[in-house]
């Protein structure tokens, strides 16, 4: 159902990942011979992550988000401190329970939408039933 298990903070000063970068894109066709080097280090970080301070990783459990590219398995990169607003993807809390959908706010009410047409949206019946946990900014997926 998407549940997302064992929220961790991302401490602030602490370098999530510092990889080498390369210098050109790499083409997904015919491969370049240019390609053979790397330029130096680029730090994760600064390319992920706004704001440190109210940054989560959490672990995706489920499979009601695979048509937005999430998967079982994956980890979410969730800020805590972003506005939801109409499409996004938000960690929400339903009768105490975290979920992962697409939050859809529309004149008939609040909808929570999965990617998955084996699940069904859940509507809220009244939003102070709703609490948004975060907001998913980037999804690490595994290939």
């Amino acid at each position: 159902m998407g549940v997302v298990v064992g929220p961790r903070v991302i401490d602030a000063g602490m370098s999530l990942l510092s990889v080498l970068i390369s210098p050109v894109p790499v083409a997904a066709g015919y491969p370049s011979p240019a390609q053979d080097y790397f330029d130096g280090r680029i730090d994760l970080n600064e390319h992920l992550i706004k704001d440190i301070t109210s940054t989560y990783v959490v672990r995706v459990s489920g499979d009601s988000m695979e048509g937005a590219g999430i998967s079982d398995g994956d980890e979410l990169i969730v800020n805590r401190a972003l506005e939801p607003k109409d499409g996004s993807v938000v960690i929400a809390v339903l009768d105490g329970e975290l979920t992962i959908k697409r939050l859809r706010v529309t004149a008939a009410g609040v909808v929570l939408q999965a990617e998955n047409p084996a699940y069904p949206d859940i509507r809220v019946p009244s939003v102070a039933d709703l609490v948004i946990w975060g907001v998913a900014t980037r999804c690490l997926h595994h290939v």
